[in-house]
């Protein structure tokens, strides 16, 4: 079966058909993230250290990348994004052990980070243009990794599900004219919005049998562009993940982490219990409040999205530790009625 190796200094991951869905961190990326990219002008890397930590915390067993700032002093990135690569690399690397993937659509950069990573990176991306291939390939065979295949090509993203299809096609043949096996290519099928498009989700797992079964290739997407603009992402996203699984889909460029209650929601809630005569004691502790009143939780944990593949891997018998999803989901009160029971039964016997 397909298997696409990733592996950090000390920790190997594997995508594949039999294998655990992987969770490709996305958060390490400034697109659309002012005070991100502000924040790497200045050299402060607070908020990558900060999203490293809490998206492995929570489950990713990769982490993507990005350097992608356009910076206010130069905003040439041939010239500015390699270094930041570099520098961006180096540190996350040096705080969690779990490999990555080197996201980036300057050549340059791919290449700094390609130097400065330990292990087997995921390089991320090559596409079926012309001149993408013949800058991407080669690094791709030189270093000897995998790499993440988007399906357009020059004429740009068809929303002909068979076109999408045979631009895959067409970088696994060009892949393997430089010696690069079908399974170091793990292709994204594009996913589009399903607000826009009423057949995007049927299309994606259409295409994505089709991957597996024609093209023996692992695949990837970024799984929350099927909920872009909609209300209510977060059930759309747990649903399509573990139908996006079943039709084989190994992996996902996504968030892992439900960001913590930020202290002003909970200020507001207060004011607003406040108003209706309800005063809240001082001293009273932050998570516990914050769960009390239905805001969630006060430190990041596990997004819902999370918990969804979590019991897909658990139903598709994919998940070697199954059990952890009964530990992880059992309310405390049930284990202990449950312990009860059974201690009760040991005495009588």
């Amino acid at each position: 079966m397909t298997r696409t190796v990733l592996e950090s200094k000390t920790k190997t991951v594997v995508i594949g058909f039999e294998e655990p869905f992987c969770v490709i961190g996305e958060r390490i990326n400034p697109t659309g993230r002012k005070k991100l990219a502000a924040e790497l002008e200045a050299g402060d890397f607070s908020t990558v250290e900060k999203d490293a930590l809490e998206q492995v915390a929570c489950g990713a067993a990769v982490l993507d990348v990005n350097a992608g700032v356009v910076y206010n002093s130069n905003p040439n990135p041939n010239e500015t994004e390699p270094p930041l690569m570099r520098k961006m690399i180096e540190l996350v690397q040096g705080l969690v052990d779990v490999p990555l993937c080197i996201d980036s659509s300057v050549p340059g950069a791919l290449m700094a980070g390609l130097e400065a990573c330990q292990g087997r990176p995921l390089l991320n991306s090559v596409t079926g243009e012309e001149e993408r291939l013949e800058l991407v390939l080669p690094l791709v065979k030189k270093y000897n990794v995998p790499v993440v295949a988007i399906s357009n090509d020059d004429t740009g993203i068809s929303e002909d599900p068979d076109v999408r299809f045979e631009v895959a096609r067409k970088i696994v043949h060009r892949a393997a004219d430089f010696g690069i096996a079908a399974h170091d290519i793990v292709v994204d099928p594009l996913v589009m919005p399903i607000g826009a498009m009423a057949t995007a989700g049927l299309q994606v797992f259409a295409l994505v049998r089709r991957l597996r079964d024609e093209l023996g290739v692992n695949t990837t997407c970024g799984a929350s562009n099927i909920s872009f603009g909609l209300p209510n992402r977060h059930g759309i996203n747990n649903a399509f993940l573990p139908m996006a699984i079943t039709a084989g889909m190994t992996s996902a460029i996504m968030n892992p982490v439900q960001a913590a209650v930020t202290q002003k929601k909970l200020d507001e809630k207060i004011a607003e219990l406040a108003a209706l005569g309800i005063v809240v004691p001082e001293g009273i502790d932050p998570a516990a409040l914050s769960q009390a009143v239905g805001l969630g939780a006060a430190k990041a944990v596990s997004s819902k999205e999370m918990e969804a593949i979590r019991a897909a891997n658990f139903l598709m018998n994919t998940d070697p530790n199954g059990a952890e999803w009964i530990r992880t989901n059992r309310a405390p009160s049930a284990a202990g009625e449950a312990g009860g029971r059974e201690g009760r039964r040991r005495r009588r016997a």
